[in-house]
């Protein structure tokens, strides 16, 4: 029914922003990458939208671009994600890094968004890992998801993403380090080269 909203913003608030579009004020519930990516209030301000129908409800869903918008869909398709549950996700992580999440199997990353369980975390990575094509990545993070699929590969890189994790590091970030290496090293050798990455990133 609506693709876009351009307006001007009137009012923004927590995961929510409003756009007068010729006269018309449209609530929209948004995430807080979105809110952080708009306009400030009195400016103009476009957004693509999703319209949640329910028997009880009509909300309206907005966000700041196309990958964040798609994303969101492919959430509310998963069981058991709602659209709050996926406005949520959405405000904890973007679109990319989402998707080197499910890519790694790091369910502790996505339950960093409120009311998320590890339980439904584990379902949007089980759901969703084939799909991770869809969800509007950027390029930039294609090859940290290549690398983190790589990583699950062979036994030696498990076992040294599991010893990465167990230092302190996310699954997600051990899962890139341990997948861009050499997959004929030993577990000794890729915990120590995927340190030696980690540390140049600090």
């Amino acid at each position: 029914m609506f693709y876009s909203l351009t307006g001007k913003v009137v009012f923004t608030g927590e995961n929510a922003i409003a756009l007068d579009c010729s006269g018309v004020a449209f609530y929209l519930n948004t995430t807080s990458n979105t809110l952080r990516k708009c306009a400030p209030e009195g400016e103009t301000q476009t957004l693509y939208t999703y319209l949640s129908v329910r028997e009880d409800a009509l909300d309206l869903f907005g966000f700041a671009d196309k990958a964040e918008l798609e994303c969101y869909k492919m959430l509310i398709g998963v069981t058991g994600v709602g659209p709050k549950a996926a406005v949520a996700i959405l405000s904890a992580l973007t679109p990319d890094s989402l998707a080197v999440a499910i890519a790694g199997d790091d369910s502790r990353a996505i339950t960093a968004a409120q009311g998320v369980g590890a339980k439904i975390a584990n379902r949007i990575i089980l759901e969703l890992k084939g799909k991770i094509g869809n969800l509007g990545i950027s390029s930039a993070a294609a090859g940290d998801i290549a690398a983190a699929k790589k990583s699950g590969i062979s036994s030696a890189a498990e076992d040294a993403v599991n010893a990465l994790v167990m230092l302190g590091y996310g699954r997600s970030e051990a899962s890139v380090a341990v997948g861009r290496l050499d997959g004929i090293l030993s577990t000794e050798e890729m915990i120590k080269q995927a340190l030696a990455k980690l540390a140049k990133k600090l």
